[in-house]
């Protein structure tokens, strides 16, 4: 069965040698929106497909990285049960983390994506090889960002970059058949 999901491919070209995918989570794998309960505990939702789309780059061997300048129990329940085990809570100066992350899998930027929104994000995004942005994300983020994703953060883009590097790898059809 030959899959639905294409891609340009130029930019199947520049995302191929991609071992490595830095995430932000707030208005990348959420909306955006911060719900507070009574008691003023953190709220988050998070889309289905996203966290299907972490766990096939893992099986394809690409790395996810998750770098977000908040905290809370529910993002580390959703990243513990998808079992992403790079992540950095409470990091506003995301570059040293993925220069951290970069040195230990012995891996350099030219090697890296990353999907951001916001302005803390710029200086990983302006250095990956492939830079990734949901639609409603900042308009300089936007502006550095190889592909702007169809799907709304929180609610798919995740996954479309997920997919996009996945293709690229040449792993998408293969992962797809397990479903068949």
């Amino acid at each position: 069965m030959t899959p639905a999901l294409t891609f340009p491919p130029e930019l199947l070209l520049a995302a191929q040698d991609i071992r490595v995918a830095f995430f932000d989570v707030d208005g990348v794998m959420t909306d955006g929106g911060i719900l507070f309960s009574d008691e003023g505990e953190t709220l988050k939702r998070f889309h289905i497909l996203d966290g299907l789309g972490l766990k096939l780059l893992q099986r394809a061997g690409i790395t996810p990285v998750v770098i977000t300048g908040r905290d809370s129990k529910p993002l580390r329940k959703r990243l513990e049960a998808l079992g992403v085990t790079n992540v950095y809570y409470g990091t506003e100066d995301k570059r040293p983390a993925a220069e951290k992350t970069l040195a230990a899998l012995g891996l350099d930027w030219s090697q890296a994506a990353a999907m951001g929104d916001d302005w803390p994000d710029l200086p990983v995004l302006r250095r990956v090889a492939f830079a990734v942005a949901p639609p409603h994300a900042h308009i300089e983020v936007r502006h550095t960002a190889r592909y702007v994703t169809q799907a709304a953060a929180g609610h798919g883009a995740a996954r479309e970059f997920c997919d996009l590097l996945l293709v690229a790898a040449g792993r998408y059809a293969q992962l797809l058949e397990a479903y068949q």
